[in-house]
C-alpha cells in the first residue's frame, strides 16, 4: 500500500520532491503546505493535491498521513527546518527533512532525541550515496575488495572562479560566513561516513579568496578538512563555492583507498573504478589497470528519487530505527562534523573532536 505523505515548504525543493513522489508506486501525495498562501495554492494545482498554509490543519484535517516531508529552508538553507518538524514527530508523523537536519547543533541533537522518544522514524535526505556507483562501491567492501581502511579523499563543491562570481543578495546567504559549511558539507561528510564510518577527530584550514573579500563577502567558501576515522584510516575533503574550476574527477569524486584495493567515483552518479591491489605491482610509475563501470549518465536529479524511494521502502518495511537509511542520527553525525569544522576554523586550525552522538538502544522487536 502507498505511503501517505504530505510536503511542507513548497519552494523549488519541495516541488522537486512532489515531482519525485508522482512517479513513485510507494507514494500516496495528498497534500502540501506552506506559509506563502500563493506557493501553497500553486504547488496545489500542480500536484493535483489540497493546499494548506499551517501544519497543524494539514494533519487535522490529514489524519492519515504517514509521513511529513519538510522541505522548508531559511538561512544557512536549514534554520526553517527544526521547528516543524519537532511539530511533526509530535503529531506522531514519520518525518523526512531536508539537509542539513538543522542550523543550529542543539536543535539537531533535541530533533533526534525527540523522534527516538516518540518513536518515529526521522530520515534526512542525504541522497548522493544513492546512486548505482555508491552500491558497486558498498559491493567491493563488503565482499572484502577494499580491505582495511587507509585513506579516503573527497572532493565536492561547485565550479566558478572569479568571471562568475556575483556578491548573493539572499538574506539566506548574505552576511552568514557558514554558509557553505552548513549548506552543503553534509554531502560530501555523509558520503565519507557512509564508507569509512564515525569521524575522531576533525581540522581544518578555511578561507575565502580575494575577490570575495573585495566584495565585502564573509562566506568561508574554501574548506581544506583533515579527519581521521574511528577505525584507523585518514581522510581528506576538498570543497569549495564556485571560486575555482575543479579538475580531474570533475565536481564530485571520493577515493577510497584499503589494503586490498581502491575505488574512485566520478561525479557521484557517473562512473566507478576499481583497482585492486596485487603482488608484484612496482612501487611507482606503473598503476594496476583499473576495472572501470561506466554508467552513462550524468543525471544528478535522480539521486532525489533514489533517496525519497529508500525512505518509503524502509517505512513501508517498519524497519527498525536504528536500520533506517540515511536516518536523523546519520545526518545529526555529519552535523556534528559540520560543527566541529567551524569551531576548528574559528580556532586558527586546531584539531576537535566531535561532540559524541547519543547511543544506539536497539529495538527489542528486532534484537532478538
Amino acid at each position: 500500500m502507498a505511503v501517505k505523505i504530505g510536503i511542507v515548504g513548497m519552494n523549488g525543493i519541495g516541488n522537486n520532491h512532489a515531482n519525485c513522489y508522482r512517479e513513485d508506486e510507494l507514494a500516496d501525495l495528498v497534500a502540501v503546505c506552506d506559509v506563502v498562501k500563493e506557493r501553497a495554492d500553486a504547488a496545489a494545482e500542480k500536484h493535483g493535491v489540497k493546499a494548506y498554509y499551517s501544519l497543524k490543519d494539514m494533519v487535522e484535517n490529514e489524519p492519515d498521513i504517514e509521513v511529513i516531508d519538510i522541505t522548508t529552508g531559511g538561512i544557512d538553507n536549514g534554520s526553517w527546518h527544526f521547528e516543524p518538524a519537532m511539530e511533526a514527530i509530535g503529531y506522531g508523523k514519520h518525518v523526512l527533512v531536508e539537509k542539513p537536519l538543522c542550523h543550529d547543533i542543539r536543535e539537531g541533537r533535541e530533533l533526534v532525541a525527540f523522534a527516538e522518544k516518540q518513536k518515529v522514524y526521522l530520515g534526512c535526505n542525504l541522497n548522493h550515496y544513492f546512486t548505482p556507483p555508491a552500491e558497486k562501491a558498498k559491493a567491493y567492501m563488503e565482499s572484502g575488495d577494499i580491505g582495511e581502511l587507509v585513506y579516503c579523499m573527497a572532493k565536492m563543491g561547485f565550479n566558478g572562479g572569479d568571471l562568475n562570481y556575483g556578491l548573493a543578495g539572499s538574506p539566506k546567504i548574505k552576511g552568514h560566513p557558514y554558509f557553505h559549511m552548513k549548506a552543503f558539507l553534509t554531502h560530501p561528510l555523509s558520503v565519507m561516513r557512509h564508507f569509512c564510518g564515525d569521524i575522531t577527530h576533525i581540522q581544518t584550514f578555511s578561507d575565502r579568496p580575494g575577490f570575495r573579500r573585495s566584495a565585502g563577502d564573509v562566506m568561508v567558501s574554501i574548506n581544506s578538512i583533515h579527519m581521521k576515522f574511528a577505525n584507523g584510516g585518514v581522510g581528506y575533503l576538498l570543497s569549495q563555492r564556485g571560486d575555482a574550476v575543479y579538475g580531474l574527477g570533475g565536481w564530485w569524486s571520493l577515493e577510497v583507498a584499503g589494503s586490498k584495493g581502491t575505488f574512485c567515483i566520478e561525479n557521484c552518479v557517473e562512473k566507478i573504478s576499481y583497482w585492486k591491489a596485487e603482488k608484484g605491482i612496482p612501487a611507482i610509475s606503473v598503476q594496476p589497470e583499473a576495472i572501470v563501470t561506466d554508467y552513462g549518465t550524468n543525471d544528478f536529479n535522480r539521486t532525489f528519487n533514489n533517496r525519497l524511494h529508500a525512505f518509503l521502502e524502509d517505512v513501508s518495511n517498519r524497519v527498525s530505527f536504528d536500520q533506517l537509511r540515511a536516518n536523523g542520527r546519520d545526518a545529526l553525525a555529519v552535523l556534528e562534523y559540520t560543527f566541529a569544522v567551524i569551531e576548528s576554523y574559528e580556532s586558527g586550525g586546531e584539531v576537535v573532536r566531535p561532540h559524541p552522538l547519543p547511543p544506539l538502544h536497539g529495538d527489542p522487536m528486532f534484537m532478538k
